[in-house]
């Protein structure tokens, strides 16, 4: 009964322990939308995501690279940052958005929260 009980409380602790171990991570993404002065959507825009120093701390070297994309029809520029994240991390990452069409520029900041889809918008 004694062997029975012990047998049991370790095949329990050892499910939850696996269980919790090979969670899949979901999505971390950053979704950019470009507007015009007239709150259109704005499909063709360049938007550049680019990670800078803060107070002396270096960001890890993958978000100093920057990436690049083009807006969809939607006027909406998709980036996807798993490659950036792990499990277990705390947050992503503070990025700078630098949009373009033309002569016309817009920048803001988005902040990347770790899986989960972060959106901001920027007018150009």
């Amino acid at each position: 009964m004694m062997i029975t009980r012990t047998v049991l409380t370790l095949t329990i602790g050892i499910a939850l322990v696996s269980i919790g171990s090979c969670r899949k991570k979901a999505d971390t993404i950053a979704k950019i939308y470009v507007l015009d002065q007239n709150n259109s959507r704005v499909a063709g825009a360049t938007v550049k995501l680019v990670g800078e120093e803060t107070g002396g701390n270096q960001p890890h070297g993958a978000i100093r690279e920057p990436k690049v994309t083009t807006t969809n029809d939607k006027g909406e520029a998709i980036f996807n940052y798993n490659d950036i994240y792990q499990l277990g991390q705390c947050g992503v990452a503070v990025l700078k958005i630098e949009a373009s069409l033309g002569g016309a520029v817009g920048n803001g900041i988005i902040k990347v929260e770790q899986e989960e889809t972060t959106e901001e918008t920027v007018f150009i």
